[in-house]
This record gives C-alpha cells, structure tokens and sequence, in this order.
C-alpha cells in the first residue's frame, strides 16, 4: 500500500484496506481523509441490497446494525491508512458499540453518510465516534471500539 493517499478513494482502493468483501462491503467511497483523526465516507443504499429481501418486505428499511456496521468500516480504513497492519494475519474486529442512537430510517435511494473520528488509540484497540447522516440530517451514531488481533 501506497503511503499517498489520492482522494477520493474507489472501491478498489478501499478494498486494499479492509478485508470485507460483497455482500458484506459498506463503504462505496471515501471523500475526505485525515489520518489519524477523521473519515468521511458514503454507502450508496440501493434497492437491490439483499438485506431489503427480508427487512421488510414491502417496506425495506437498512437494518441498524448495519449502519453501525458501516461506521465501524470507515473507521477500519481510518486506522489502516493512520497505522497499516504491521503484521499480516491480524485483523481488527468490533467489540463493542456504546450510546449507539438512530433517529430516523435508512431506505433504497439514500446516500449514507459515514463520519467517524477517533477518539482513542490505545495497544490494539481504538475507539471512535461515528455519525452517519442521509441528506445532511442524522440518522444514527455511536461510539466503538475496534480491536487488532491475530487470526
């Protein structure tokens, strides 16, 4: 990986950064980048995402988890761009979502907007903040905490 960042990041630059993969990638582009501080990223939400299948039929609306999913994602490439791996065979896993808060639906059509900045870095962990937005309003945020372990 490349210590030049060149904005904005695509979803093949993404995916050098984190070992997600479709179904499971939520981060279509990132857009702004500080390393070691903060993330601007988006998911374009479609009405083809196989979680609309069965949540809900007729009313498909973005599973919570997910967008909090989403968060943590960005947060991923924040990390991995601030501090790359130094090993291979580590991952960095979600352990915990506090104060996790949704105020309103995400629904086919939106653009969800990721930010996230990090709070702390500390060993193998961080925490961050996240708050994703559709159309400049707040649809949910969190604090989370990633840890780096061996695989």
């Amino acid at each position: 990986m490349s210590t030049e960042i060149s904005l904005p990041l695509d979803i093949a630059a993404i995916q050098q950064y984190l070992p997600h993969r479709y179904p499971f990638l939520l981060v279509d582009r990132v857009t702004e980048l500080e390393p070691g501080k903060r993330v601007l990223a988006y998911k374009n939400v479609t009405c083809n995402e196989h979680f609309f299948q069965g949540h809900f039929p007729g009313h498909p609306v973005m599973p919570g988890v997910l967008v909090i999913e989403a968060l943590a994602q960005a947060g991923g490439v924040l990390s991995e761009v601030s501090h790359p791996r130094s090993q291979e065979g580590r991952l960095s896993y979600l352990v915990k979502v506090d104060n996790a808060k949704f105020s309103r639906m995400v629904v086919p059509g939106d653009r969800l907007e990721l930010e996230v900045i990090i709070k702390r870095t500390i060993r193998n962990m961080t925490q961050y903040c996240g708050i994703a937005r559709v159309d400049n309003q707040q649809v949910a945020s969190a604090d989370i905490l990633c840890a780096e372990v061996k695989v």
